[in-house]
């Protein structure tokens, strides 16, 4: 069974950064896709950013671009989203996702198996 945990979520100025974490248990993850996506009050929840676990490669959401970096430790089996120069918009409780294999579909919900419990993320003005 997987497990993915994040941390790293908390209230943060606007223009300030943090890190969030997603420590993943279970399997050997070298072939898995991990998907970080965010869910605001009243929205459905979007893709934020994915990284094919082998490779290495990474995608992002046109709206994080440029301001967020995902990243992978996999001595730690932990996924990593810095967020820099963060905005209120980015507000939002932001889940770990996690799927066996790699998906040229890494930006659908349904495309992932395992989903963490989330870790609030708010910025202020």
């Amino acid at each position: 069974q997987v497990q993915l945990v994040e941390s790293g979520g908390g209230l943060v100025q606007a223009g300030g950064s943090l890190r969030l974490s997603c420590a993943a248990s279970g399997r050997a993850f070298s072939s898995y896709t991990m998907g970080w996506f965010r869910q605001a009050p009243g929205k459905d929840r979007e893709f934020v950013s994915a990284i094919w676990w082998r490779s290495g490669s990474a995608f992002y959401a046109d709206s994080v671009k440029g301001r967020f970096t995902i990243s992978r430790d996999g001595a730690k089996s932990t996924v990593y989203l810095q967020m820099n120069s963060l905005k209120p918009e980015d507000t939002a409780v932001y889940y770990c996702a996690a799927r066996s294999s790699w998906s040229s579909s890494y930006y659908l919900r349904g495309s992932y198996d395992y989903w963490g419990q989330g870790t609030q993320v708010t910025v202020s003005t």
